[in-house]
């Protein structure tokens, strides 16, 4: 995919080891999130252990959170050096994503100020802000301050394009003030496979019976329905395809203009597998299947219609609170592994 179509691909983890295999397989990318830290973080101690002691024994007057953060920035400047080689400012290839402080989303100065802070980790960072109601007046601010960033916390359509219009409002006032855009490449992510999760979790919820099949292909449908949309209003923000649980979250957007982060095992899957690296982009997700999603859910209705939420309900969405959620308790176990280290026990 990454040498015969327009489709690029990104390593979903800031691991050394997968970063590397996926770089020699093709890779031009690569994202972080609290939750993926922690897990590098437990899985490779090996390699970090060292590092946080040093950390913890070089700042004896830093917090537990101090350490942490400094071990996360520390990660992304690591994976930034293995991409340098494929890094083009034009384009966009060649930038790792960084996400800011999930406690922040609810305040646009925050995460503005953080995306700002790193911002000048490297020159091919990327940063990832929430797509919550504060998150999308940052991503203006943010853009317009010279950052690219990466809308994360996103399922829905009517999210990407609040997120891809507040980057539009950021560039052209970068244009008023005389400023270069040619090196901002905006991202804008949906979380298929957390869609699906989500509705899946409806239907537990609300005792809904559909075919089972159906709720395998909702994040798919939505993100179809946001590249068609952006296609259209050309947008500068490319949308990237993120959560992965089958391999229609790959195989049907091969072919586009778009970004896919794919965590390493399902890399390894994917190549190993027989299904057919073919222009899938185009086709429509079957319609009897997008009739029954709206009509028996309502989230739905919010993630696949644009005009399915204002902006003021993205907090409120079911997978967007859930994700915060589980972002939120990653960055406590990380802080907790930390914590392990500077607490000891004699």
């Amino acid at each position: 995919m990454a040498l015969t179509t327009k489709t690029d691909y990104w390593n979903d983890s800031c691991s050394i080891d997968e970063l590397s295999y996926a770089i020699e397989n093709g890779a031009v990318g690569a994202t972080t999130n609290p939750v993926i830290v922690k897990n590098v973080l437990k899985a490779e101690l090996e390699n970090y252990e060292n590092q946080v002691k040093e950390l913890i024994a070089n700042n004896p007057e830093a917090t537990e959170d101090e350490i942490a953060w400094v071990l996360i920035e520390n990660m992304a400047v690591e994976g930034a050096k293995l991409l340098k080689p494929v890094f083009d400012p034009e384009t966009g290839r060649g930038r790792i994503s960084i996400q800011t402080n999930t406690k922040y989303y609810r305040n646009s100065e925050l995460l503005t100020e953080q995306a700002l802070h790193f911002n000048d980790l490297a020159e091919n960072i990327q940063v990832k802000i929430p797509a919550t109601s504060a998150g999308i007046r940052a991503f203006e601010e943010a853009t317009y301050r010279g950052v690219s960033i990466n809308a994360t916390v996103s399922f829905t359509v009517p999210q990407a394009i609040a997120v891809a219009e507040a980057v539009e409002r950021g560039l052209n006032r970068r244009e008023e003030d005389g400023l270069d855009n040619s090196h901002i490449n905006p991202v804008c992510t949906i979380m298929v496979g957390r869609v699906d999760d989500w509705l899946k979790d409806v239907a537990n919820r609300d005792h809904i019976i559909t075919n089972p099949e159906y709720l395998e292909w909702a994040g798919v449908a939505v993100m179809k329905n946001a590249y068609n949309i952006f296609q259209e209003r050309g947008y500068k923000t490319k949308l990237l395809a993120a959560a992965y649980r089958n391999h229609h979250q790959w195989s049907q957007f091969i072919g586009g203009d778009i970004l896919e982060t794919i965590p390493y095992k399902w890399q390894k899957r994917f190549n190993s597998s027989n299904i057919e690296v073919k222009d899938r982009i185009g086709d429509s997700v079957a319609p009897e299947i997008i009739d029954e999603l709206l009509y028996k859910f309502d989230d739905f209705k919010k993630a696949y219609l644009p005009e399915g939420m204002e902006e003021k309900e993205f907090d409120n969405y079911g997978a967007v609170t859930k994700t915060l959620l589980q972002f939120s308790e990653g960055y406590d176990e990380l802080v907790s592994i930390i914590r392990g280290y500077m607490l000891i026990v004699r």
